[in-house]
């Protein structure tokens, strides 16, 4: 990789903003640096009203993402530099924003995921992942926190999994991964960028409105009482939209709709 390739590459291909972190030659870790262009590109994507689906993925397969630069860190805490908890730094928590990002997410696993690295792929809606990949959340073996983790593992199966993954630290596969729901589907070696912009592209056809609406729905809900979530009334409504009147006018002419995102 040349010295002056940028860690996190942006390219947009029609109504998906496809973002592929670039450091493969520290397994794709989440350096300072990474974590504020991944703050920065969700934040960006998710209000530009051109991008109806979010894509993340990485360079290589030998890692999705590795987690933390665990060497960098080792290096500032030699130097003596104290370590600021993600929820005490200026910024924003990288894992809250992409998983808040008003758009639907996508994660297109072509290496393992690991410790931040899972994370970051809990915090997309979806994950595809190739067959060879592992996940794992080996922050008890390191010392480590894995916040996001103990908070939405517990969310997304079963609780008895969830605190096994976290207490022991061991990986497991991608097809187990599978079986509890953590990912949506394990595809051949090497397919897994193209799935998820097949299914990016099949997201695209449908009403960005309906989307975001469903998206921020789904978000804000979690954990509320029913009668307080049946209550929200998140971003532009479908229901008086344009896009509602053009989807049942398609429908009724037999064509494709034409989507104004309003």
């Amino acid at each position: 990789m040349s010295e002056t390739a940028p860690i996190l590459l942006s390219e947009t291909r029609g109504h998906i903003r496809l973002l592929t972190i670039n450091r493969p030659e520290r397994m794709n870790s989440l350096s300072p640096e990474m974590s504020d262009a991944l703050i920065e590109a969700f934040v960006e994507a998710g209000a530009d009203p051109e991008v109806r689906v979010i894509v993340l993925t990485a360079v290589g397969e030998r890692a999705f993402c590795a987690g933390a630069d665990l060497k960098a860190r080792a290096q500032e805490d030699a130097a003596g530099r104290p370590f600021q908890p993600l929820l005490s730094r200026v910024q924003r928590y990288l894992f809250e924003v992409v998983y808040e990002t008003i758009k639907p997410t996508i994660a297109a696993l072509n290496g393992p995921a690991v410790a931040g690295g899972m994370e970051l792929a809990l915090a997309c809606d979806i994950r595809v992942a190739a067959e060879h990949v592992t996940l794992g959340l080996p922050e008890a073996k390191r010392g480590k926190g894995a916040h996001f983790a103990n908070v939405m593992l517990p969310r997304m199966v079963p609780p008895g999994i969830a605190f096994e993954m976290l207490y022991l630290g061991e990986y497991i596969t991608a097809q187990d991964a599978r079986q509890w729901g953590l990912v949506n589907r394990v595809v051949p070696r090497g397919e897994a960028l193209n799935e998820a912009l097949r299914m990016a592209e099949a997201m695209c056809e449908n009403a960005p409105v309906t989307l975001r609406r469903m998206k921020e729905t789904a978000v804000r809900a979690n954990g509320l009482p029913v009668p307080a979530a049946l209550r929200l009334n998140e971003g532009i409504s479908p229901y008086t939209s344009e896009d509602r009147v053009e989807g049942v006018r398609a429908y009724v002419e037999k064509r494709k709709p034409v989507w104004r995102g309003r």
